[in-house]
């Protein structure tokens, strides 16, 4: 029996999918009990470290917690569950008590490179353990994190990985472990790790060794467009600048739950679903997309982004949700990020108006409580063509290398909503560094112009965004053929590729793609 410490916060379903599926029985912390009599015990830890710290406080977790460390019994800490285990945290100014079972602190990177830390990256093996039994060296997981742990004394230190320079990535003390990657986002790998801390009945280290991992690598996502079709049926459809009818009815391309899971199968870094019908009128409970994370989340065991939605409303029934409500549920069905779109733009211009964070919005609430690497701003913006720079004073103008559809020489990305249906006075790069500030932790980048087009990203949008903002960018809408994932790599500073239409019409596959972007000694998870 395996007990799991879940205090509420973040996506968990994963971790519990990922302990049935290697056939183990799951038990969750419900009383200060629970912890002393647990046989195996595991934290996942997701989001804030204050908001982590303060439950467990309020739960009196604290001290159970500390007499189970303290009697060396079988504890797995993942990411913030880690953390905790030492003295404290930059990001916590509050009075309330970590475990300190390590000593040592956890500290915010000092990099100029983007943060949060996101993505598939290697592992720098400095102890013989059990806990990594059959894992290979060159193997990567998943990390998603802007703070680090700096332990004071290095024995404590499992494995290191480099990002701009090497911090600690995983610890171990007698049978106390934990990682600050996500084993159960980072497919086979991360399941081999998770069941050797089930299966092992003496995981205590057993040498030194020194091995060297790989880097970051660059992310090759799947984007999976959902919504009803003409008969009421969920699917995955796709649109040539964002029309998705064809003769007069939705595209269909397939269901979005075994597409997904072929995506997983062919290897997809993350799967993103962006849910492209409102469903305003259903309670938050009978919510379609909530199933289909449900489902997704048993058999792929990557990182899931969904977007849509994530808004304030109310249900016909007149019950009122907010847009943390609405995040939450989709956190408990699966999800590890959420993609905030049309209402990033209205919050943006709020901000950009008065100068001033009210603390309300959906993307400052739900990054105070999920932390910011859970909130994606997914910018939909076209090219506004004009004469002069003077003609749009205020707005990221850049010179066109071909003349505009009236011999134009300049152009500036404007901001779309309503599907594009709608533009805004704001360009795509002043919405980005507004939606940073106000604690956002990833950029979606769209292009209307591009999307459908499969003639490849739009290069300037990418690079102008990119170059203004510190946390990771993601390149979108164009991609038709492998040449374009590495151009985008090489031209461009961006974290991470997506693409849609052809992945689901099977034009290009994702293992073409990351086989292209090895032979031109570009980093991928293979």
């Amino acid at each position: 029996m395996i007990t799991l410490l879940d205090y509420g916060a973040g996506n968990v379903r994963s971790v519990i999918n990922a302990v049935e599926r290697l056939g183990h029985s799951l038990k969750l912390v419900t009383t200060p009990e629970d912890i002393l009599n647990a046989e195996k015990l595991i934290f996942p830890g997701v989001g804030n470290y204050v908001t982590m710290i303060q439950i467990l406080n309020q739960k009196h977790y604290i001290e159970p917690l500390r007499q189970y460390l303290e009697a060396d019994r079988p504890f797995f800490g993942i990411c913030l569950g880690m953390q905790a285990l030492f003295q404290g945290s930059e990001e916590d100014c509050s009075a309330n008590e970590s475990l300190g079972f390590f000593k040592g602190r956890v500290e915010r990177f000092k990099t100029d490179l983007a943060v949060p830390h996101m993505g598939w990256n290697g592992i720098n093996i400095k102890q013989q353990s059990p806990l990594l039994a059959g894992v290979d060296p060159d193997s990567r997981f998943y990390f998603v994190h802007s703070y680090h742990l700096v332990p004071e004394d290095p024995s404590v230190v499992l494995t290191t990985t480099t990002y701009d320079y090497e911090f600690v990535s995983s610890v171990q003390k007698g049978n106390v472990m934990g990682t600050q990657f996500h084993p159960e986002k980072s497919g086979k790998v991360g399941m081999q790790l998770l069941d050797n801390f089930i299966s092992s009945k003496d995981l205590h280290a057993t040498g030194r060794v020194d091995t060297q991992g790989n880097s970051l690598a660059k992310r090759v996502i799947a984007c999976l467009d959902v919504r009803s079709n003409d008969d009421g049926d969920l699917v995955v459809t796709k649109g040539d600048q964002y029309d998705v009818r064809d003769k007069g009815n939705v595209r269909n391309l397939g269901q979005p739950v075994s597409l997904a899971k072929r995506y997983y199968d062919e290897g997809a870094d993350e799967i993103t679903f962006l849910n492209i019908t409102g469903f305003r009128d259903f309670p938050l409970k009978d919510m379609p997309m909530l199933t289909v994370l449900e489902e997704t989340s048993k058999n792929v065991f990557v990182p899931l982004t969904i977007g849509g939605g994530i808004r304030d409303y109310t249900d016909s029934n007149g019950q009122v949700y907010s847009a943390l409500d609405v995040a939450s549920q989709y956190f408990r069905s699966g999800a590890d990020k959420i993609s905030i779109g049309s209402d990033a733009v209205d919050v943006a211009q709020a901000y950009l108006a008065t100068g001033q964070k009210t603390g309300t919005s959906a993307i400052e609430q739900i990054s105070r409580v999920y932390g910011n690497q859970a909130v994606v701003i997914s910018i939909d913006p076209k090219r506004a063509w004009v004469y002069s720079p003077d003609d749009a004073k205020g707005h990221y103008v850049i010179p066109s290398s071909e003349p505009g559809p009236d011999n134009q020489a300049y152009y500036w990305y404007q901001c779309t909503v309503r599907g594009g249906r709608e533009t805004r006075n704001l360009d795509a790069v002043a919405l980005a560094v507004a939606c940073e500030a106000l604690g956002a932790g990833e950029i979606l980048l769209n292009c209307i112009d591009k999307d459908g087009t499969n003639s490849g990203f739009d290069l300037d949008l990418i690079n102008g965004v990119r170059n203004a903002v510190s946390i990771p960018v993601i390149a979108s809408s164009g991609a038709g053929c492998e040449t374009h994932f590495s151009e985008v790599f090489e031209r461009t500073d961006a974290e991470a590729a997506l693409a849609a239409g052809i992945f689901h019409r099977k034009e290009v596959s994702i293992k073409a793609v990351k086989d292209h972007l090895a032979q031109k000694k570009i980093q991928v998870r293979q």
